[in-house]
């Protein structure tokens, strides 16, 4: 019995054809606010702080070279999902060209990256809620505000805004895409022209003086701070999470991971630019609303309490789609017969994987209740440059296996962007933190058990050969 056995694109076709079956509800449109909808969030309103102490102005390079590994692997993401409209993401690819045995390893991966960015991403929207609430006068008590031992000199229990907005999520979710997106879009719109407002009434208080020197602390402190806000660009991958309940996978899940990808890295550079602009970097260390900051020290502080809506409807929406793909995931692995059969299973009225929904929403929301995961965006970007290195490793073989193979959208420049996507997504593991990689491959060790001792024997593939 192969480690390495692999499902065919047909099989992995026909597979979500049969039985229960997810509605497809989904757009070009749809697609492109679901990458936004979980790209803008966290990263632009808490990351760019810490990242322009580490880097300094070189932050917007630092950007740029994460935009670059994310749009190489986005291509090689963009032919995958347009050739095998199936939910699963880069589990999925890597069944049909690298065998079982990667597959798991990558949806292991998968599950860690989606479950610590839930978890992280609403502890930050429970600082922002409890900030908005401050200024009508509402305080909640200070046991509930935050996880055990994270508020120094204060005795806390439970971040109770955080379990709340993750089971708020969850019953969206559950409900059905459709309904979940429409939510998604209105709030992204809001959040695009937050972010639009800041743009066009910070420009005018850039100091260029504050870009000198441009990398105080030279390429190094560059490329580490590209490490860090890698996690800014977490979520396109998302996207591919719903390629079975969209209408036209073949043209629109390219259109959106790309559109979705672009319009990100754009806003990301402007924001950084004037963010450094009007503050010096320096004065960056140590707070968790550079955003705000920013607009204060330009005395603008009715803008500042636009950012801080801003911030939590981004954050939102982070966790909307994050949640959306990790129940994708673990609905995908269950169809295989990887995981147990409950988390495959399809509501009849709302046509989603309900009870997949739920439980993997009351985990997260009692992990960023009690856990304090705010400083582990190491490790979910670990999880991410792992999986963005895998698919394209995937193309690379896919072309090599199957060169006549008709594929709806071509990934250019095979083999150099796949190679490309390879080294700089390996590059920037190599910058991340020696207890980052051992957390990671301990993560690792924990999956390869559950493997052997559980989902290789119950896999739908070893179940046919047995029965054949």
């Amino acid at each position: 019995m192969s480690l390495f056995r692999t499902k065919s694109i047909d099989q992995l076709i026909a597979t979500s054809k049969r039985g229960e079956t997810l509605k497809k509800e989904l757009g070009a449109w749809d697609l492109t606010m679901l990458g936004i909808g979980a790209i803008i969030g966290t990263g632009i309103f808490v990351l760019t702080g810490t990242g322009a102490v580490t880097a300094g102005p070189g932050l917007i390079l630092s950007f740029v070279i994460a935009a670059l590994a994310c749009g190489f692997a986005a291509l090689a993401y963009a032919e995958f999902a347009a050739l095998v409209p199936v939910s699963g993401s880069v589990y999925t690819y890597s069944y049909a060209t690298m065998g079982e045995f990667i597959a798991w390893i990558i949806g292991w991966d998968l599950i860690l990256e989606y479950a610590l960015t839930t978890s992280a991403v609403s502890a930050g929207w429970s600082g922002y809620f409890q900030s908005l609430l401050g200024g009508f006068g509402i305080h909640l008590p200070k046991a509930l505000t935050a996880a055990p031992g994270t508020v120094e000199g204060a005795t806390t229990y439970f971040n109770l805004p955080a379990f709340v907005i993750l089971l708020l999520v969850t019953l969206l979710l559950s409900r059905g895409v459709k309904e979940s997106t429409r939510v998604n879009n209105v709030m992204v719109i809001i959040k695009l022209a937050v972010v639009l407002l800041f743009i066009f009434v910070g420009v005018g208080y850039v100091k260029p003086e504050n870009w000198h020197p441009f990398t105080p602390f030279g390429f190094s402190g560059v490329f580490q701070a590209a490490a860090l806000v890698f996690f800014a660009y977490i979520g396109f991958d998302a996207v591919t999470s719903a390629a079975e309940e969209v209408k036209n996978p073949a043209k629109d899940l390219p259109r959106g991971i790309i559109a979705s990808l672009a319009v990100c890295t754009v806003l990301y550079i402007i924001v950084t630019c004037i963010m450094t602009g009007i503050v010096p970097f320096a004065n960056f260390k140590g707070v968790d609303h550079p955003v705000s900051l920013a607009l204060q020290y330009a005395g603008q502080d009715w803008v500042a309490g636009f950012i801080d809506l801003g911030a939590i409807l981004g954050m939102t929406t982070v966790l909307l789609v994050m949640s959306y793909g990790q129940s994708r995931i673990f609905f995908a692995m269950s169809r295989d017969g990887l995981l147990p059969k409950m988390f495959s299973n399809v509501h009849p009225k709302f046509k989603t994987p309900f009870g997949s929904t739920w439980l993997v929403g009351i985990i997260s929301a009692t992990v960023g209740g009690l856990v304090p995961l705010n400083k582990l965006a190491e490790l979910i970007n670990i999880g991410t440059l792992f999986a963005f290195t895998l698919i394209s490793v995937a193309v690379l073989i896919l072309r090599k296996t199957q060169p006549d193979l008709q594929r709806p959208f071509r990934c250019p420049g095979v083999p150099v962007i796949p190679v490309l996507a390879i080294a700089f997504c390996v590059f920037l593991m190599t910058q991340l933190a020696g207890i980052t990689w051992l957390s990671f491959l301990i993560w690792l060790a924990v999956g390869l058990v559950v493997y052997f001792g559980y989902s290789r024997r119950r896999s739908t593939l070893n179940q046919s050969s047995m029965n054949g």
